[in-house]
């Protein structure tokens, strides 16, 4: 293009041979283009520039400076889009939409356009400092919202800020009568509102006339206001170019990420889109550093159980264990461990899928199976790294499980978790892998199961006494009824009216001892490994719910609902 738009302005006069190569020269040197390079050097002016540059493309060209534009048709395209793509609408005839953009040629951004607006889109070209003023002048902001006024009206004066990988914003046909300021202004909302709210997960769900939007919250999702149905495609669009994601693509998955700021705290969103019958359902995990209370004395361990975890973690070799199902928060007890371990004179490397928090002065590796970084491929590398300890984080296959155990025996202190019932059946799914006894009796330190429960809400509890059908399905002696602080959960507005606070862990520490290894060698039973481990002063996950229901802290519910399989 350099080359045809030097020749047009060489054969009408506009400059000589001399000013074309040394615009050339300069475009080597600095880049830019060659336009760029006549104005800077005060050759030729922008508009002028533009006016040749209109006859080369065959397009035409607009003054912004001089033409008043209407802002209903500057509104046609959603003022995010318009920044994201430098252009704006000039003129609507039928269904045809003149854009003023700095490169007519980018086939890209009028697809785009086209797409976003509905239009058929008309090229013409405008300087591109014009367009940004316009895009800042002209677009009108409404402030009035139908939805959510109830939670806007509570986080009056919150605001949210994008920190990283912003692409900006909208998408899909918007109603001519919504503006996109009330709109960024309600995704906004729901973000923050649930932030405050300490949900773990935001979900978003089209229906056939309704937008569902519901909040995780210690564990229970929890309905929240709905958005309004017309603004469904433009919210998910919102979404997708915050996580910078394909706006267009509404046919297969995609993730993204959003990192946010607000009321002066950092947050990471983990942001799922899956197309479904009615449209495309968003689900973004929130991930709240500042909230992951990493003190292991605060997660709800009994003395003896936190002793034998302390015990196996700080081994300066040997595999550490933790199961559970997904939720359950084997995440956070490895965060904590690693957090506890974590000095100067050590070197600590992770493998995750993915990385949920960062941690300073951890060496952190997000798994790509797609790639072949799997957590194998990353233990591998890991042992050239030299590392005091790994943390991975699944023992998925035969393969990640004999790396793992190799680097245990050799000199590493390695923390992994697996999908299982209890502590003992684990030593049972590692021997079904093909692992052989010998080495899993030489190498494991620790196995902790665990499970999330629901505090019970102080403001509303109601204190109760166990009735007989409880105490003999808990096996609950009258000695321990005796002195139970137990309660019932009511709801008020702390807790969202759902009787509970907050959450704790419930735990089943295994070490391996001495006869357990000898049991690992003769391929024993799990129930017999269970029994000889609670002989030895182990508490089962339902035993320890059942303490922290006696003491006032869960209810029995809970203890049913988390420990009905145990």
């Amino acid at each position: 293009m350099a080359v045809k738009l030097g020749q047009m302005l060489l054969k009408s006069g506009a400059i000589n041979r001399e000013q074309l190569e040394q615009a050339l020269s300069k475009q080597k040197i600095s880049g830019g283009t060659l336009g760029s390079n006549l104005v800077g050097m005060g050759i030729l002016t922008e508009q002028q520039i533009l006016e040749y540059l209109g006859k080369q493309l065959n397009v035409g060209v607009i003054d912004l400076q001089n033409d008043s534009l209407d802002p209903d048709i500057v509104n046609i395209i959603p003022r995010d889009v318009s920044r994201k793509f430098n252009v704006v609408a000039v003129e609507k005839n039928g269904n045809t939409l003149t854009v003023a953009a700095s490169d007519p040629t980018n086939i890209f951004v009028l697809d785009s356009i086209k797409f976003v607006t509905g239009f058929n889109v008309k090229p013409v070209i405008a300087a591109e400092s014009a367009i940004k003023k316009a895009i800042e002048d002209l677009y009108a902001v409404d402030e009035s919202i139908e939805a959510m006024e109830d939670v806007l009206r509570d986080l009056e004066g919150a605001e949210l800020e994008i920190l990283e990988e912003e692409e900006e914003l909208e998408a899909e046909a918007l109603e001519a009568a919504i503006s996109d300021a009330p709109l960024v202004r309600l995704v906004d909302s729901i973000i923050i509102d649930a932030i405050r709210r300490g949900a773990s997960d935001i979900h978003i769900e089209p229906y056939e006339r309704a937008v569902r939007v519901r909040y995780r919250i210690d564990g229970t999702l929890i309905e929240m206001s709905p958005i309004p149905f017309r603004l469904k495609a433009a919210v998910v669009s919102r979404l997708k170019i915050m996580s910078d994601l394909d706006i267009a693509e509404r046919r297969i998955p995609q993730d993204g990420r959003i990192k946010v700021k607000t009321s002066g705290k950092t947050v990471d969103l983990r942001v799922s889109v899956l197309p479904v019958i009615f449209g495309e359902k968003v689900v973004m995990r929130i991930l709240d550093a500042g909230a992951l209370d990493l003190d292991l004395t605060h997660l709800g361990y009994t003395k003896k159980a936190l002793e034998d975890f302390m015990h196996g973690i700080h081994q300066p070799y040997g595999m550490v264990l933790v199961t559970g199902p997904t939720g359950s928060g084997k995440s956070t007890t490895l965060y904590a461990a690693v957090s506890l371990l974590n000095e100067p004179d050590t070197n600590i490397m992770t493998a995750e899928d993915p990385v949920e928090y960062n941690m300073a002065g951890i060496n952190q590796v997000n798994v790509r199976a797609e790639i072949g970084l799997t957590f194998a491929a990353s233990l591998r590398s890991f042992l050239r790294q030299d590392p005091n300890i790994i943390m991975v984080g699944e023992i998925r296959d035969l393969e990640t499980g004999e790396i793992a155990i190799k680097a245990a025996l050799t000199g590493h202190l390695v923390l992994s978790t697996l999908h299982t019932n209890d502590s003992a059946s684990t030593i049972n799914r590692m021997l079904d892998m093909g692992l052989p006894p010998f080495l899993l009796a030489t190498s494991l330190n620790v196995i902790q199961a665990q499970r999330l429960v629901r505090r019970l809400c102080k403001e509303c509890r109601e204190p109760v006494k166990p009735t007989r059908e409880q105490a003999e399905l808990l096996e609950i002696t009258a000695e321990q009824i005796k002195s139970a602080e137990v309660y019932n959960k009511v709801g008020c507005s702390v807790c969202n009216h759902t009787g509970y606070k907050g959450r704790l862990g419930i735990y089943e520490v295994l070490p391996v001892t001495t006869a357990i290894k000898q049991m690992i060698l003769e391929e024993s039973s799990s129930m017999e490994m269970k029994k000889r481990a609670v002989d030895e002063g182990m508490l089962s996950l339902r035993a320890d719910a059942v303490q922290k229901w006696l003491s006032g802290i869960t209810s029995f519910e809970e203890i049913l609902r988390e420990t009905a399989e145990i």
